[in-house]
């Protein structure tokens, strides 16, 4: 999977704990996904790695290019933008 420069260089450098493959895991199969109003695409997974935490992904607007991820301690499920509309 695809990461920016942003994510190599920053995110991981300031988040260490966080792997690669969780990311790539929630945006093929995310508990919820939504449209930035940038056109970037946040999608949510639980990570049981993480102690069941929940994990926001951001991606470019293609939605594969990984840009940014962090614990989401707000995240709550209600009405997301659904996948066909992105």
């Amino acid at each position: 999977m695809k990461t920016t420069r942003y994510f190599q260089e920053q995110v991981l450098r300031k988040r260490p704990y966080i792997k690669i493959e969780w990311c790539e895991r929630i945006v093929k199969d995310p508990l919820a996904r939504e449209a930035q109003p940038d056109g970037r695409i946040r999608h949510w997974g639980v990570v049981p790695e993480l102690e069941g935490r929940v994990l926001r992904v951001v991606t470019l607007e293609d939605g594969e290019t990984i840009h940014n991820a962090f614990p989401d301690r707000n995240f709550r499920l209600g009405p997301r933008v659904e996948e066909d509309q992105l």
